[in-house]
């Protein structure tokens, strides 16, 4: 495990109950969980389909290592009565639950928020959904895949208009789902602060987070333009609509380096750089609203430049020139960077299960509390007996009970 001593996190103190699956909730949990919070993980007795995801060594997932860090699991039957009573009394001794089913779902099973509540009125409750807990379309099916193309992402992540006859590209990872979980943790923490500045209200005790929301939330000048214009944003492969230059460029190797020169002292220094000072006083190149309608062109310049340079070549000059610019990095140049090293974003963490994994560190980062990896996703239903022991006080002879019943692993 990584170590800072025994500095508590910015949230320690807070407990969280996840009634979640697959990819939302609990990557809202683990971002509460990596800033302190004690997160107590219900899973089914098969476990989280996540666990079977991604590659596996001797069947067990690399991607649980990080995915379920810093979180303890109970193995319920929630189908059970005694389960459900079980999660009744875990919700009671929590500050917040987060859950990702469809809207309703709890409540058939006998866990609506009236009854999570029972006997902790001010719990704060965050549910994730596909399209959010009212609407039309609230009963949906939907993944993160779902609310990236209803979000708007999938159009614009495509190849540019008659370029390509292949499907919309995707981004690579689950990001309509992370994003819903990032903004359900601040919905959460938000709802916190509130509680504790101004007291229980139960009009901030609900969280409502949509994935096809949160992808459009991030969707920039799309919706005023159409709404003002009429006019449909339009994918751009790798340049970027409203600002050029800004592309990924070919080197010697035809590997892809990154350079963003879209100001006019940076793309003074490009132009200098490239030994072309002509650009600088060509009238298609005046400005960014000039250089931005003949950016084929422009590209079409550095790339015959870019491809005269090997790739580090071409990296050190635009670096001593101080153009933003970097190669389009694997795994393998994020594991090595220096600077994410440096900075603790990429970490050696003991797992039990493989040994030494390499693990993404705590964003956002606290210099003088940097928080820890204080364990990796831990089997299921590990910490199940110890928690309804120690938390809810049940004896010996009920847990034996309920683990004869098959209710708790």
């Amino acid at each position: 495990m990584s170590e800072n001593g025994n500095i508590p996190g910015v949230l320690d103190g807070i407990r969280v109950l996840e009634i979640g699956h697959f990819v939302a909730a609990p990557f809202c949990t683990r971002l509460l969980a990596d800033l302190g919070a004690e997160v107590i993980k219900i899973e089914p007795l098969r476990g989280d389909p996540v666990r079977q995801w991604g590659a596996q060594v001797d069947g067990k997932s690399l991607w649980w290592s990080v995915h379920g860090r810093n979180k303890k699991s109970i193995a319920l039957d929630l189908k059970t009565e005694e389960g459900r009573s079980i999660a009744i009394d875990l919700a009671r001794e929590c500050d917040v639950v987060v859950e990702n089913f469809r809207p309703g779902q709890l409540t058939k099973m006998g866990l609506g928020p009236d009854v999570l509540r029972e006997g902790n009125p001010e719990l704060i409750i965050a549910h994730i959904s596909g399209y959010g807990q009212t609407g039309p379309g609230k009963d949906r099916a939907a993944f993160g895949v779902i609310g990236e193309a209803v979000g708007g992402l999938r159009y614009l992540t495509d190849h540019p208009p008659g370029t390509s006859d292949l499907p919309p590209v995707r981004v690579g990872i689950s990001v309509g789902d992370s994003l819903a979980g990032l903004y359900a943790a601040l919905g959460i923490v938000s709802a916190l602060w509130r509680r504790e500045r101004k007291g229980g209200d139960e009009r901030y005790q609900t969280v409502d987070v949509a994935l096809t929301e949160s992808v459009l939330s991030l969707m920039e000048g799309m919706l005023p333009e159409f709404g003002a214009l009429g006019r449909v944003k339009q994918p751009t492969g790798g340049a970027i609509a409203t600002a050029a230059p800004s592309n990924a460029y070919p080197s010697k190797q035809g590997e892809f380096v990154l350079i963003a020169a879209n100001s006019e002292p940076l793309f003074a220094a490009l132009a200098e750089l490239m030994e072309r000072r002509d650009l600088i006083g060509d009238e298609r190149f005046a400005g960014n609203a000039e250089r931005v309608a003949n950016a084929a062109e422009l590209d079409r310049i550095i790339s015959g430049w870019s491809q005269s340079l090997d790739t580090q070549q071409l990296l050190d000059r635009l670096e001593a020139a101080g153009i933003p610019s970097s190669k389009v990095y694997t795994a393998k140049d994020i594991a090595t960077d220096e600077q994410y090293r440096a900075r603790g974003m990429v970490q050696e963490v003991a797992d039990p299960r493989f040994g030494d994994v390499l693990h993404p560190g705590i964003v956002p980062h606290f210099p003088g509390a940097p928080g820890s990896v204080r364990n990796t996703g831990p089997e299921t239903g590990a910490d199940g007996v110890r928690i309804v022991r120690e938390l809810l006080g049940y004896d010996a002879g009920k847990i034996a009970q309920l683990q004869q019943s098959g209710v708790l692993k």
